[in-house]
């Protein structure tokens, strides 16, 4: 995961959610905590996203209970696991019948276009209640839904996002390995874009995903083109 430092722990988590493309699913099973393994991705506003299938054993779960909670674990590759961050968000989930957002979870999980059309297949969002952040220690917070989530996410830009992906991967393929290598630091070859948020956007490479921020939010397709072109010059320089 791209480490990217923030300055406040709601950014810091909504950072976090968004640099990862898995997370560990707790629901409730006959009383009993049960915990899964899920591909996620996020909307615009940093609300998690899951494609569950109805033989699932959380599927079965949530339809008794919708309380669920996710970890987002970035502490991978550490020495001590227990000085990275980790988040943990609360909050009900319900299916949703959202084809942009379909596309979007696809774009993140491309092995997902094999069965995101299947009947015991649903798209499913969480609605984020609060989340725990631990990033280190001594640095503990609990952290509310309305400041966790992006309030300032614009259809516009969610309108905008796959005709942008599509551009930058057709036409741009250069400046995404820049992005990733330069940027990011995401070593390899081959990265694609996946996503357009207004924070940043999603890179990925086989099994791997790079998350690189914008310095400041974008709005629309022309404040997304404004920003990387100014990520492009600035990967550029560093080589």
């Amino acid at each position: 995961m791209a480490d990217e430092p923030r300055k406040d722990p709601a950014s810091t988590g909504r950072w976090l959610m968004r640099s990862l493309d898995r997370a560990t699913l707790a629901t409730a099973r006959q009383g009993w905590p049960y915990a899964s393994l899920v591909l996620v991705a996020l909307d615009h506003s940093a609300s998690p996203l899951l494609l569950l299938s109805n033989l699932a054993e959380h599927t079965k779960n949530i339809q008794q209970d919708a309380r669920v909670s996710l970890l987002f674990d970035g502490t991978a590759g550490l020495a001590d696991p227990l000085t990275g961050a980790r988040v943990t968000v609360q909050g009900e989930i319900s299916a949703i019948a959202d084809a942009s957002l379909l596309t979007r979870f696809v774009a993140r999980h491309p092995s997902a276009a094999a069965y995101a059309g299947f009947a015991d297949f649903h798209l499913y969002r969480v609605a984020v209640t609060r989340a725990h952040l631990v990033a280190g220690f001594g640095r503990i917070d609990w952290i509310e839904s309305d400041a966790l989530l992006y309030t300032d996410a614009t259809p516009a830009l969610a309108a905008a996002e796959s005709d942008i992906i599509k551009h930058m991967n057709e036409d741009h393929a250069e400046a995404i390995e820049l992005y990733a290598r330069k940027i990011a630091g995401c070593a390899g070859t081959g990265w694609r874009l996946t996503g357009v948020d207004p924070e940043g956007i999603d890179l990925r490479r086989d099994g791997v995903v790079c998350r690189v921020g914008f310095a400041k939010p974008v709005r629309d397709a022309e404040g997304a083109r404004v920003e990387l072109a100014r990520l492009a010059r600035m990967a550029r320089r560093r080589v």
